[in-house]
């Protein structure tokens, strides 16, 4: 496996040493408890003048569209082998599917709805499959394994970016 890039190395250190299929299960509930009740102001809004950021819903709107991705790419690691995995252009897809004129309400229900779909695929993974891999077009090989951590460290890391960015608006 190739080194890991800089911003993977970040990521993963949100994580610390939670269990990754357990934070990856609490997910939904985290981000429901943070978007009930958040004024559409801050939920819509650019948190920072001097730069570009999203808003906290695009941060939702992305977390669905890495789930979409998540769910291919894990099958197709599993049941193929060593296919190549294509990374996604995010700020491309959270500004094409209009996230931010996103219903909250239904871009929660979504995005609870495919992370239910694939924890259900995650649980039916026999440990020792855990060590297939992927190639990744833009990290190199990741195992199935790697991928968990991986993607629940995503969440961590977006979980504590949506707070900074709502503790901006406020």
């Amino acid at each position: 496996m190739q080194a890991q890039p800089e911003y993977v190395r970040r990521t993963l250190e949100a994580l610390g040493d939670r269990d990754p299929l357990e934070a990856y299960t609490a997910m939904p509930g985290e981000l429901a408890r943070r978007l009930d009740g958040l004024p559409e102001n801050v939920l819509r809004g650019r948190p920072y003048t001097d730069r570009w950021t999203w808003t906290p819903l695009e941060i939702v709107g992305h977390l669905m569209d890495a789930e979409w991705s998540l769910g291919w790419r894990t099958r197709a690691v599993y049941c193929d082998d060593k296919p190549q995995l294509i990374g996604i252009g995010q700020d491309e897809w959270v500004a094409r599917l209009d996230h931010n004129d996103a219903d909250p309400k239904q871009l929660l229900a979504d995005f609870t709805a495919v992370r239910e779909i694939n924890l259900r695929f995650w649980r039916t993974i026999p440990p020792d499959q855990l060590a297939r891999v992927g190639v990744h077009n833009e990290r190199g090989e990741e195992s199935l394994g790697h991928i968990l951590r991986l993607y629940a460290a995503h969440d961590v890391y977006h979980l504590n970016q949506f707070d900074r960015y709502v503790a901006a608006m406020r």
